[in-house]
């Protein structure tokens, strides 16, 4: 076998190793419970817009009173300003009570994919893919 055969064989299965995370990434069903609908209604603590998905970070607090900080996974800027939602409009709601309707992270952690915010006088933005869409 030459050294050329070799080379390519390694860069082959090094093209294979690569691959599958990053389509496993760009998966929700791999990441998210996506036929399980929560709801989260808390105070929006922050907001971080930037690529290549916006996070929001909410305080819910649990049953006995005491605030856990979640943290709620969104598409990305562009995909959500094409949509008509804007980072001002997000920075306008932190402080603000809301309820995220999402997916809740399959490990368990206090992660959530947000498919929309409900506001406190009912509006609702849409900030994930709408219904059948869970690969946007």
């Amino acid at each position: 076998m030459t050294r050329r055969y070799w080379g390519f064989v390694v860069v082959f299965c090094g093209l294979l190793v690569t691959t599958r995370p990053a389509l496993a990434h760009h998966s929700l069903n791999s990441e998210f419970q996506m036929g399980k609908p929560t709801e989260l209604k808390g105070i929006l603590a922050k907001v971080e817009w930037d690529n290549p998905h916006v996070f929001w970070y909410l305080d819910v607090k649990d049953a006995s009173g005491n605030a856990a900080r979640w943290s709620v996974e969104g598409l990305p800027p562009s995909y959500l300003h094409r949509s008509g939602v804007s980072r001002t409009d997000m920075l306008a709601l932190v402080g603000k009570e809301v309820t995220i309707h999402g997916r809740l992270a399959k490990d368990g952690s206090k992660l959530m994919f947000g498919l929309d915010f409900v506001l406190p006088d009912g509006r609702v933005i849409p900030v994930g893919p709408k219904a059948g869409d869970d690969n946007p």
